[in-house]
Order: structure tokens, then sequence, then C-alpha cells
């Protein structure tokens, strides 16, 4: 009986996959008959170019365009696919059709982890989005917010430095302690508090969490391009794994929002809670947020605000002990400002020049998002002659522009530099420098993130003399990277930090 069931289930699973494949086959015969698309390679039965992504996507792609130029097409699974790879084309997609590009396709994962796409980053283009986006910008990220939380960046800058400070003359796991302060950072000024340090890491298990939290919500997962196909998900694990993290996190920011509406006494500073919660209350318009709505800006904010956080400043130590000459301009500068001072105030971030073109060359080499979150077109769109169709999934590899010697001059090299006589920034008006997007679904947090950044680098170039351990040099450091929709380094950066002195240059 068990055997007949089996056999019953067997052939349904047989017939239905059959099913498909011959509709995915008529699909794709269907969109070689729309002769108006853009160049690419031959397809696949079934997975169509998928197999061509690889384990390194912006790498894959930036070979395909190689080949076929800056605009190809690729049909991915189910999903017709474009991608651009050009800062002029990125201008076309992100600026000339940013409307009917502006939308998202809305992945499995983020669907778990962010209360059904109702947060600012993977919500689809509506009046919600809207009405979160002008939220986000009005309320949460204005020049004055962000002016607010200068406390909270003093202070962990101190921690980050004590921590630094603390295992010299022994080698520092710099990656490590860099992952503290960014976690510490959004963890203050969303929640309220922090999770790393006495004993609350291991109460909530946050770090594991956290870490989970990345890894499910980064890369391209496979069922993503097979959207009927949903079972997928279940065969692989990732349904379960993402019920149970979206449920810890649940949790956990339950327990935060209750706390927050439980406490009567008027706060000086507002953490991101106490602002959601008190336009949720005084919110009369047509969409009022719901809690869910408000636990899913929260979490998307700190989930995209930790790892781009930590991910620049890897890199920027990485690249800084890879090349002394640079490190020690770049000290020169920051020092030459503080003079006999010894903390770097908010104010002195203006004068360093060469610091800022310094994470100028980080975000072109190594934008911490290399492949663009990715866009949904709404409707039928002409690009370089080609009519792409509505519901065409769009990816802007900015990892590709940075380094393309049409617009760089010794594009692979690090060279600050560059950026000295130059007026190129990366707020999404240079296409060729597009770390955090642009257009209506471009970054609102930038200012944020810079002045996170900006404060944490200069301190570090003050307060230390930077080398790698005795018998490692820079060729010997590993700068693989592991893919996600952020990507980071696979191994930690371990350095010797000796403290500095102002009188030894005295």
């Amino acid at each position: 009986m068990a055997m007949l069931q089996w056999l019953k289930d067997f052939m349904l699973f047989v017939f239905i996959f059959m099913a498909l494949l011959i509709k995915l086959i008529f699909i794709e015969k269907s969109n070689k008959k729309i002769s108006n698309l853009p160049p690419g390679p031959p397809t696949i039965p079934f997975i169509g170019n998928l197999h061509q992504l690889g384990t390194m996507p912006h790498i894959s792609l930036q070979s395909l365009t190689n080949k076929y130029g800056p605009l190809i097409f690729l049909q991915l699974g189910q999903i017709p696919t474009v991608v651009v790879s050009s800062a002029r084309l990125a201008k076309e997609v992100l600026k000339t059709h940013d409307l009917a590009l502006a939308s998202r396709p809305q992945l499995f994962s983020a669907k778990y982890l962010f209360y059904n796409c109702t947060d600012i980053v993977f919500a689809p283009y509506d009046a919600y989005w809207r009405h979160v986006r002008k939220i986000c910008i009005l309320e949460l990220l204005s020049a004055k917010r962000v002016n607010s939380y200068s406390v909270v960046r003093e202070e962990e800058v101190a921690r980050l430095i004590q921590r630094v400070e603390g295992s010299y003359p022994e080698t520092t796991n710099l990656s490590k302690i860099l992952g503290l302060y960014a976690n510490n950072v959004v963890c203050r000024i969303a929640f309220g508090r922090d999770f790393t340090e006495g004993g609350e890491s291991k109460k909530y298990g946050f770090q594991k969490m956290l870490d989970e939290y990345q890894e499910l919500l980064g890369g391209f997962s496979v069922g993503d391009f097979f959207p009927s196909l949903e079972f997928i998900h279940s065969l692989t694990g990732m349904k379960a794994r993402l019920q149970d993290t979206s449920r810890k996190f649940d949790q956990l920011i339950d327990q935060i929002v209750n706390e927050h509406k439980a406490c009567n006494k008027i706060k000086e500073h507002k953490d991101l809670v106490d602002i959601l919660l008190e336009v949720q209350t005084n919110d009369s318009g047509e969409l009022p947020l719901t809690i869910d709505n408000i636990k899913a800006i929260i979490l998307v904010m700190f989930a995209a605000g930790t790892d781009t956080t930590f991910i620049t400043l890897d890199w920027a130590m990485t690249e800084l002990v890879m090349n002394p000459r640079v490190m020690e301009k770049a000290q020169k500068e920051v020092r030459s400002i503080l003079g006999e001072r010894r903390v770097v105030a908010e104010s002195d971030l203006d004068k360093l020049q060469y610091m800022r073109a310094v994470i100028k060359e980080i975000f072109r080499l190594h934008p911490a998002v290399p492949v663009l979150v990715p866009r949904e077109s709404m409707e039928d769109i002409t690009l370089e002659g080609y009519i792409i169709p509505a519901r065409t999934r769009f990816f802007v590899n900015a990892w590709a522009i940075g380094r393309s010697p049409e617009r760089w001059e010794d594009p692979t090299a690090f060279k600050p530099e560059r950026f000295l006589e130059s007026n190129i920034d990366y707020k999404g008006q240079d296409f060729q420098l597009i770390p955090f997007g642009a257009g209506r679904r471009g970054c609102p947090a930038i200012t944020f993130a810079i002045a996170v950044v900006e404060l944490a680098l200069a301190q570090l170039l003050y307060s230390f003399d930077w080398e790698l351990p005795p018998c490692v040099s820079a060729e010997d450091l590993d700068l693989s990277e592991v893919f996600g929709i952020s990507m980071h380094r696979r191994e930690n950066l371990l350095v010797v930090a000796k403290p500095y002195t102002f009188y030894e240059d005295s």
C-alpha cells in the first residue's frame, strides 16, 4: 500500500515537472521570438542561463559583459533578466527610466524576514512604499536626526579604540572588533541598547541570529528564479530556516517594542523604535503603520546598516595595511589636524579630504552591495533600441562599473589620489560610482552611513600605527569574498596595532 502511494506521488511529481519543463521551454521560445531583446548567451532548457551565475555572480556577469556588451539579456530560470554594466546605461536605468523600474521583485527570503516585504528596501513600488520612504527621509534619517545620534557614534568609537588598545602587543582580530562597532552603533540607534556585551548577546543568542539573518538574506537563492516551484524552498531547507530565524527575531523585537511602550519617561535621545511608535500614534492618514510595519522598517535598517558599515571599514583597513604609502599619507593628514588632541571630533571630518578619497576608492573597488538590489519593470521600456517587456528583473553591476577601464585609469589599482582633483561623488548623481544606488530606490541612509564610517576610520588612523603580523606580507592575505546581497571578505583581518603617541613625532 505504501509502495503504491509512493508510485502515485512519484508519477505526480514527474507529471508536474514535465508540465513545467514544457511551459518553461515555451516561454523561452516566446522570448526568442521577441527578436528585439538585448544580446546574451545561449540558454539551457529549464534553467536558462542560471548555471552561468557561478559562486561570484558579480564577476561572472562582468565576464559575460566582456563578451556580449554592457547590456545583456539572461533567462534565469523563469525570470527574464537584464544586466547593466556601464555608467551610461546605469543612468538610463536609474534615472531616465527610474519610475518604470522603481519596483522590486518579491524575494522569498525578504517576504519572511521583512513581514511580507513591508520594509523600505524590498517593498514593491506603491502608495505604501512612498509613505514609508517619506517617514524614513523626514523622521528617521534627516540630517538633523543623524546629527542627534552623534553621542552614540562618539561613545562607540571610543569603545572601538579601547578594544584595539587592549589587544596590543598581541595580534588584533580587527574584523571582529569592527563588526562589534557596526552592530553596537546600529543597535543603540535602532533599539536604544546593544546586545554584544554584558551577557546580552548570549542571553538572546543575538549574534548567532544576526549571522543567520545575513546569510538567509544574502545571495542568489535558486528558488527565487522559479516562483511557480515554491516547494524548492522546502526541499533545500530554506523555508524552515527562514521561519525559525524570523520567529526568533519577531519575539525579540516584540519584547523591545513592548518595553518602549511601557516606558513613560521622556528621553533626551530617541531611538528609531521611539520615533516610529510616535509616528504610528500621530498618523491619521490612509496608511497608518502597523506593529509589523514598524518591525519590518527597523529590521531592514539594522540588516542593511550593520553589514555595509562593517564591510566598508574592513576593506578600508585591509587596503591601507596592504598599501603603506597610502596609510602613511592618510595618517599624516588626520594627525596634522588633531595635533595633541587625541579624539577626532565630527567637525574635523570636513578637513580630511584624503581620507574621504580613500573611502571613495573603497566604494569604487569594493562596493558593499556589488550587484545593486534588483529592480523590476512595471511596464515595457525601450533601452538602447531594445524593447524590454514588463516584469523583467534588472541587475546593475556596480562592482563592474567601478572597475571599467573605459571610466577609470588603472581600474584595479588602489589609488585614492584619483578623487582628489575630481568632483565625482557617491550620492547617486555620478553613475560611475553608485555604491548606494540612485533614483527613487537609492539608499536613503547615505548621510547616516558616512557619519558612522568616517568617524571610526579617522580615529583608527590617528590612534594606531598599523602593520601586518610578523612573517605576514600583503601577498599572503586571503582577499576572497563571500557573496551575498552584501559582500564581505571570507577571512578576518589580523593586524598589530601599536598605540600612537603625539610626542613621538614632535
